[in-house]
Order: C-alpha cells, then sequence, then structure tokens
C-alpha cells in the first residue's frame, strides 16, 4: 500500500503541468482569450461552463486527472470504483498545491527582476549624473 500513496505525488505532477500550461501559459494564449470571451458573452450557459473549464486551472486539473485515471487505472485505497474517486481527488488536491506553489514562486521572481531591473535604472542614471558633473 505504501508505494500506492507516493504515486499520488507523481501523478499530479503532470497534471498540473497540462493544467496550469493549457490555462496560463502564452503558447495558448489565443484559446484562452476565445474561450475566456465564450465564457464570459456566450448566450448559451453550458457554453459558458464548457468555455470556463479551459481558463480555470482548477477546474481543468478536474478533466486532466480524470483522463490520466482512464491512462493508468491508477486506483487509492480501494480496488473498486472508490478507489478512482478516492484517488482522483487525492490527485487533483495535490496538483493544485503543486500549481499554487509554482505560482508563489513565479510571483517571487517576477519581484526580484522588476526590483532588478529598477536598481539597474537607477544606477544608469546615477552614472549620468555622476558623469554629467564631471563634463
Amino acid at each position: 500500500m505504501e508505494d500506492k500513496i507516493y504515486w499520488v505525488f507523481i501523478l499530479a505532477l503532470p497534471v498540473s503541468c497540462i493544467a496550469w500550461t493549457v490555462t496560463k501559459e502564452q503558447i495558448f494564449k489565443e484559446a484562452q482569450v476565445f474561450f475566456s470571451n465564450q465564457s464570459e458573452k456566450s448566450r448559451y450557459i453550458l457554453v459558458r461552463k464548457i468555455c470556463y473549464m479551459f481558463t480555470c486551472e482548477y477546474c481543468f486539473s478536474h478533466y486532466v486527472t480524470l483522463l490520466l485515471l482512464i491512462i493508468t487505472q491508477y486506483k487509492l485505497l480501494y480496488p473498486d470504483w472508490r478507489g478512482y474517486l478516492i484517488s482522483g481527488f487525492s490527485i487533483i488536491w495535490i496538483a493544485n498545491v503543486y500549481m499554487s506553489l509554482y505560482n508563489i514562486i513565479r510571483i517571487d521572481l517576477k519581484k526580484e527582476k522588476i526590483i532588478a531591473k529598477q536598481q539597474e535604472d537607477k544606477l544608469k542614471s546615477d552614472k549620468i549624473i555622476v558623469v554629467d558633473q564631471h563634463s
């Protein structure tokens, strides 16, 4: 049973990777804009809900997990449908923890990059002032 538990953490990795990439990264920007517009403006509630699924990493992770469970047939704790249910929600939860951590790291990196750029600009402007004073 111990070996099955760690598989939850491993299977959550591709779920989080796929869900994040499809819903957040620039490579899918055109699709994200399209689905976002449809999720807000469609006349049909079903279209709005289906399109929203492609804009929300949490929502999308459910469908990626479902596909992954079909492919891997991974079950946790029980050998029947209950095992699929428990493993599915476990993978979804852990995948979303991974995505939250990744988002925090990205924000910190962006913040550091902005601070470094501001300091670089300040150094450049200080250097220009010093050079002008010597002229």
